[in-house]
């Protein structure tokens, strides 16, 4: 079965309890079973990743080179300056989907800045829960060569 795995940076363990009105009421708990769900109906199996340390998500993402098929990512504030990350990222030799909940383009002008983004296969934004949805779904398509 193909692997999908889910990778969540700093603070988003906060979810449902940081900034509601910037990332709604959804607990990341609440997030990981809609994806749960969502990866059933795709036909693949999901496993999730939180820290907030990045050298701990550097690992996990070396991790996936050979045990998914698929990454879908919200490195969180890591997103706008972490070049370990996108390098992890870049040597990936699957497919990475880079979500964010809220539209970091309406947001703090730094927030539109992201260096992972070049080394993605897509990114996903403003769309709350749905980004993360998306995101799988969009995954799943890339490593499946179908999108």
């Amino acid at each position: 079965m193909e692997r999908v795995l889910v990778v969540n940076g700093p603070n988003l363990n906060l979810l449902g309890r940081r900034e509601p009105e910037v990332y709604g009421a959804s607990t990341l708990e609440e997030i990981e079973a809609a994806l749960t769900s969502r990866a059933e109906e795709l036909g693949v199996a999901v496993s999730f990743f939180q820290s907030n340390h990045e050298g701990a998500i550097v690992d996990a993402l070396q991790g996936a080179a050979g045990d998914a098929e698929a990454v879908v990512l919200n490195a969180g504030a890591l997103t706008h300056y972490s070049l370990a990350v996108r390098d992890a990222i870049a040597s990936l030799p699957v497919p990475v989907v880079e979500v964010h909940m809220s539209n970091v383009f309406a947001r703090e002008s730094f927030r539109s800045v992201s260096v992972i983004s070049p080394v993605c296969a897509g990114t996903i934004s403003g769309l709350g829960v749905d980004s993360y949805l998306l995101g799988l779904s969009a995954a799943v398509r890339l490593s499946r060569g179908s999108l």
